[in-house]
């Protein structure tokens, strides 16, 4: 069984519903949900003119291969009203496959580790949550230390607002 990493985004409708919703149907799909992070809301990237996001983090356990999985994921959206628009623009849900065990792919379908893993604040915050000690496959540096090496986070805040502790916060 292969230890998978997800990120969950969505900015559109009842987003915090739509993260729980796609959370549900991951074991549906073959994908055993181990750990969820809490969800943080974050400034949209890429296309800045759209609704904020909430996102999470999951680590899950599963016998598909890695294009399986995302195909699995790429389900999941879909059945909860994903419709395509523009890159990186406003969406119900999405699910991005981060990181398959230490698998490194690099395919005209899928890329592992996901190439904006270490830029995203919005991936690294909700990862480091939950798999602080996990290493990048490329890098061999954990997650919390590549969250660290960002410096001081902006843009990204636990949601609802007042519910993390300085104690339990992966920010730096």
């Amino acid at each position: 069984m292969a230890l998978v990493y997800l990120v969950l985004g969505s900015n559109l409708g009842d987003r915090a519903a739509s993260i729980q919703a796609a959370l549900a149907e991951l074991p549906l799909y073959g994908l055993k949900v181990l750990r969820t992070a809490r969800l943080y809301e974050t400034e949209p990237w890429g296309v800045t003119d759209q609704p904020r996001f909430l996102n999470s983090a999951c680590i899950t356990k599963t016998t598909l291969p890695p294009l399986r999985t995302l195909q699995a994921a790429k389900a999941i959206e879909r059945a909860l009203g994903r419709t395509p628009t523009w890159r990186w623009g406003p969406r119900a849900i999405d699910i991005d496959l981060l990181l398959y065990d230490s698998v490194i792919l690099d395919s005209a379908q899928l890329t592992l580790p996901h190439p904006g893993l270490l830029d995203r604040v919005y991936v690294l915050v909700p990862l480091a949550e939950i798999a602080p000690n996990v290493p990048h496959p490329i890098t061999h540096r954990t997650m919390l230390e590549h969250l660290q090496a960002m410096g001081p986070l902006s843009d990204v805040a636990p949601y609802p607002p007042g519910l993390a502790s300085s104690d339990d916060s992966p920010l730096p």
